[in-house]
């Protein structure tokens, strides 16, 4: 049940949180609609190829990503998204689209947008398409160590 790893990864590093229920979405705009969250402080879970290495790319939900930013950022020569049949194996329990943005918790490394950086707290889903779960985003910067870069060009 990847909800329950994540819940005892959390609660092993001593995390505040709080789970959010919601019916059944797959967009991270439906699921911020339906958590009654705002889609600028839903963080959405992209997984991307730079160089052929996944990654992980977290940002708002109603943020696009940059993919030349993303590259210049990451140093590297080519950055790509990753197809669903590429990474679905990589986070086991979890439901397609629906991985939390713990990249420490499954080899990857993780970017995140500096706007959700600025934020206290940062919701995400936890690995189902019916719960989030939101936490201190202090707690995420020390548990998962991102690197913080500019990820949209537009907001």
């Amino acid at each position: 049940m990847p909800v329950q790893k994540l819940k005892e990864f959390l609660d092993g590093n001593q995390v505040k949180y709080v789970t959010i229920s919601h019916s059944k979405a797959y967009t991270a705009q439906e699921v911020a609609a339906r958590a009654h969250v705002k889609g600028v402080e839903l963080a959405k879970t992209v997984v991307v190829k730079i160089d052929g290495k996944m990654a992980m790319a977290v940002l708002p939900a109603s943020f696009r990503m940059d993919f030349n930013l993303l590259r210049e950022a990451a140093g590297g020569a080519r950055v790509e998204l990753a197809g669903e049949a590429e990474f679905r194996d990589r986070f086991p329990g979890c439901e397609t689209g629906a991985m939390p943005p713990f990249g420490n918790l499954y080899g990857m490394e993780v970017f995140v947008a500096a706007r959700l950086a600025q934020d206290e707290e940062i919701a995400f889903s936890a690995g189902t398409h019916t719960e989030l779960v939101k936490l201190a985003y202090a707690d995420f910067e020390r548990l998962v160590k991102p690197t913080v870069i500019q990820l949209s060009s537009g907001n």
